[in-house]
């Protein structure tokens, strides 16, 4: 089916990568979620960033912003079902994710240019994932 709709989770690769997220034992799902953090943030701007690893990173990032003081709860079939440990030391990583999702060159960018429900998206993601206003900061890099 591709892509379905605008959210983080809609689409098969997030499926996919949700659904691998739940057959994993439980110690290595943060590794899992940490490492397409870490993938999708250190694609160099002068590499196209494909739509599978960007489509992953959003997904790993709408985990973490879930657990977040300002993230939406993640409710869809399409996340996993077996619990998650604690996310919200990713919040730096996948801040930087989505920072370079939207930062092209990007599969996923030049999809959904000029979508503002996708990009509002992303936007609600990313400020869940930033620090609460006081007395909280986040190490990027």
């Amino acid at each position: 089916m591709g892509t379905w709709d605008t959210g983080p989770f809609d689409n098969d690769t997030a499926a996919d990568f949700c659904g691998a997220l739940d057959e994993a034992a439980e110690g290595e799902r943060l590794e899992m979620v940490r490492a397409v953090l870490l993938r999708a943030a250190g694609t160099d701007l002068t590499v196209h960033l494909d739509a599978p690893l960007g489509e992953e990173a959003v997904a790993a990032a709408a985990l973490v912003a879930g657990q977040c003081p300002r993230g939406e709860p993640v409710d869809t079939p399409y996340a996993p079902d077996e619990p998650l440990p604690d996310l919200t030391g990713l919040r730096a990583p996948a801040a930087e994710s989505l920072e370079r999702v939207v930062t092209g060159p990007s599969d996923l960018l030049e999809l959904w240019e000029g979508d503002p429900a996708w990009l509002s998206v992303v936007r609600r993601l990313r400020d869940a994932l930033l620090p609460e206003p006081v007395g909280e900061q986040l190490a990027f890099g």
